[in-house]
């Protein structure tokens, strides 16, 4: 919040003006299918931008529709959406597209990130192994959230870090993508891992 004058009747006094919140971009990344659109349209306060495209017979012929039946479209660019945090802080969020084919959107969406979210699908866990590589050989903050499809997972957070290979430093969490709080809640995650790493570099060396 900053100051300017404002004329009163006996001179000028001041008057508290306030600042717009400062923007803050992260991505929401992971394989086909796992709920990336889900998670930018549950939190976000805008309509969400979607770049959504029918699965065509061919399409499914390369996408694996065996855990996701009804899956109709899928994401051919991005997602886009915002949520303001509080008066201070403004997220916007970037889903990526899933599919192999897609992937160089990855670095454009990528670019500028102060951390990411990667979903996890328990139930194609094979999937979801060139997510968690690409953000850790980017060096970019993130978290890993695996999503409860039908309130539940297949495996216990042990068994899916192991199976990841996901660093001990990087949280691990479950969270439901279609719910507001919960998504929340995974993003503060990212935030905490991203200032976290921001005040490290920081931090005096000794």
């Amino acid at each position: 919040m900053v100051f300017v004058p404002s004329p009163t009747h006996g001179g000028h006094s001041v008057t508290p003006v306030e600042q717009p919140p400062t923007p803050v971009k992260l991505v929401i990344a992971g394989g086909f299918g796992v709920g990336k659109t889900t998670t930018v349209g549950s939190i976000s306060e805008i309509r969400p931008l979607t770049t959504e495209a029918a699965i065509t017979e061919v399409a499914a012929g390369v996408d694996d529709l065996t855990h996701t039946p009804g899956k109709t479209t899928t994401t051919v660019a991005m997602d886009f959406g915002c949520i303001t945090i509080d008066p201070t802080l403004k997220l916007y969020l970037f889903g990526t597209p899933g599919q192999d084919r897609f992937g160089f959107m990855w670095d454009d969406l990528v670019e500028g990130a102060l951390g990411g979210l990667v979903i996890v699908d328990t139930r194609r866990l094979d999937d979801c192994y060139a997510a968690v590589d690409y953000f850790e050989h980017k060096d970019v903050p993130f978290a890993v959230a695996v999503n409860a499809f039908d309130g539940q997972v297949e495996h216990d957070l042990d068994e899916v870090r192991w199976a990841l290979d996901i660093a001990e430093h990087v949280p691990l969490i479950v969270f439901d993508a279609r719910k507001t709080g919960s998504v929340r809640d995974a993003l503060l995650v990212v935030l905490n891992v991203a200032l976290a790493r921001a005040e490290a570099a920081l931090a005096p060396r000794t």
